[in-house]
């Protein structure tokens, strides 16, 4: 018998059992469906966990630091030169000596400008042996002079013969003036020859700073024929020794006279010199939008030589118990700056947004929380959102399963 057939001989209850059966099945059929898209569904939305290494939130010191390069220059420079010409007859020190306060470097050949000495003293004897004659007229004209007077007096001269005793007088007084100027001329110019005599002996003399220089260059050798202000040896001064950096607009302004700087070179690498800011330039250079600084360095034992290159770095602040994290760490996340908190029993990492303070190297001062700890994403956060899954690294952290199913982490 055919289903249709059978239904019509089926009794009303056992048509409506029937019915209500079917739709049971329907919506039995409609769940399991439900159910089987939203597992689908949960599977295509899940974000893959990401494999990332972590850094402990530590507190120790870190500092701010300004780092610039620059070039060492003598403290103080100067060319020593004869002021007189002539041959180069002695040349005591040469390249590296050392050099003493009022010490004789050179000689320049004297034979000529002891002759002007000897010329000299001779025409002062003269202008000397001409006073005195010009003295003894003088006085005998005024003795004449004097007797003229009484026998003028008496009528005894007429007025044309005392007249000419006068002017006899005036004539020997102005010939006094003239032989006693002569003498001071003439004790000038010995004066100068002795002076000029003197300047053949070349001595390096200096006002200020250490005691002990020495020669950096030779410019003439001995024998040579030398003009006025022709350099002879430069003189240096190596303690202390100038370090020349310069500095932008950016670092200018925190850069103060009197400020500590640590030196170091490539030459010394395991040796750190100390210095101080002594000249700041109070312009910057249109070309370069730099500024000009200069730093006195403690060169006690000569191990610093001018035109070495050198490394600077001056402590603007520092923190002894700062809040660090990897500067690798810091990530950008919509308008907020921050890292990613491992949750390491969860296997998860959450987005914190942070105020950073002093940047060193590869180290940042967290200011904000104040309560920041544990471990921070240093690689792998790039690709990480608030919440997601992580993957811890086989070495560093040792996992397991507990008892009860959970997963814990430990630090290795």
């Amino acid at each position: 018998m055919k289903f249709s057939e059978k239904v019509k001989t089926m009794s009303l209850t056992q048509k409506l059992l029937l019915l209500v059966g079917g739709l049971l099945v329907i919506l039995l059929l409609w769940r399991v469906g439900q159910a089987i898209f939203k597992e689908a569904n949960a599977k295509n939305n899940r974000q893959p966990a990401v494999a990332v290494i972590l850094s402990p939130v530590e507190n120790g010191l870190i500092r701010d630091v300004g780092r610039f390069s620059g070039t060492l220059i003598p403290k103080s420079q100067f060319v020593v030169a004869p002021k007189v010409s002539g041959k180069l007859k002695k040349l005591y020190v040469n390249i590296g000596d050392k050099v003493t306060r009022g010490q004789v470097v050179a000689l320049i050949d004297d034979e000529e400008y002891q002759q002007q000495v000897a010329q000299a003293e001779a025409d002062l004897k003269v202008a000397r042996a001409n006073f005195e004659e010009a003295r003894s007229a003088l006085e005998l004209a005024k003795k004449d002079l004097e007797r003229a007077v009484t026998l003028h007096q008496k009528g005894i001269y007429s007025d044309a013969q005392f007249d000419a005793v006068q002017a006899q007088y005036e004539s020997q007084a102005a010939r006094f003036k003239v032989a006693e100027a002569q003498i001071a001329n003439r004790e000038a110019a010995l004066e100068t020859a002795r002076l000029r005599l003197s300047y053949t002996r070349i001595i390096a003399t200096w006002e200020t700073g250490s005691d002990i220089r020495y020669v950096g260059e030779r410019y003439a050798d001995e024998g040579a024929l030398l003009s006025a202000n022709t350099p002879i040896i430069s003189i240096v001064e190596l303690q202390p020794i100038t370090a020349v950096i310069y500095a932008t607009d950016k670092e200018y302004f925190r850069i103060k006279v009197g400020q500590e700087v640590s030196i170091t070179s490539g030459v010394f690498p395991d040796q750190v010199f100390r210095g101080r800011v002594t000249r700041v330039a109070p312009l910057l250079k249109e070309t370069t939008r730099q500024a000009r600084i200069e730093i006195d360095i403690d060169n006690e034992d000569n191990l610093l030589k001018p035109g070495m290159f050198v490394n600077a770095q001056i402590e603007y602040d520092r923190r002894e118990n700062a809040r660090i994290i990897p500067y690798s760490a810091i990530v950008t996340r919509g308008n907020a700056q921050g890292v990613f908190i491992a949750d390491i029993e969860n296997r998860k990492a959450y987005f914190k947004p942070i105020k950073t303070g002093i940047i060193e190297g590869e180290k940042a001062e967290v200011l904000e929380p104040a309560d920041l700890s544990g471990y921070v994403v240093t690689l792998g956060q790039h690709l990480l959102q608030d919440g997601m899954g992580i993957i811890l690294p086989e070495t560093g952290f040792q996992t397991g399963v507990q008892s009860d199913g959970e997963v814990s982490a430990s630090r290795g």
